[in-house]
């Protein structure tokens, strides 16, 4: 049975672009961002529409426990808002029909 996503009400997309915003204000966050994901500056905001890159985005800052934490002191919120958004975003799980 293939899982549904969780996350129809928007609020974990809301929260992946508020760190792709957090990401986004400093340059020493930003370039390796960029960097990672393989997109440049230009072509940034048109992924951000894609809720596969926010998916990604809060992948990167979850993969990194003090930029977890001072991204989430940044915006205000608990990490585990941002890591339950994560969560959220992943994508279903592989069914293989057995």
């Amino acid at each position: 049975m293939k899982r549904k996503p969780d996350h129809a009400d928007g609020s974990s997309e809301d929260i992946a672009v508020a760190v792709l915003g957090w990401i986004a204000e400093d340059e020493d966050r930003l370039y390796p961002f960029l960097n990672a994901s393989g997109l440049d500056p230009a072509s940034l905001r048109e992924a951000a529409r894609d809720p596969g890159f926010l998916g990604a985005v809060l992948d990167h800052v979850v993969g990194n426990e003090p930029v977890l934490i001072a991204c989430a002191q940044a915006l205000e919120t608990k990490p585990e808002r941002v890591v339950a958004a994560w969560r959220r975003l992943q994508p279903p799980e592989f069914d293989d029909g057995m």
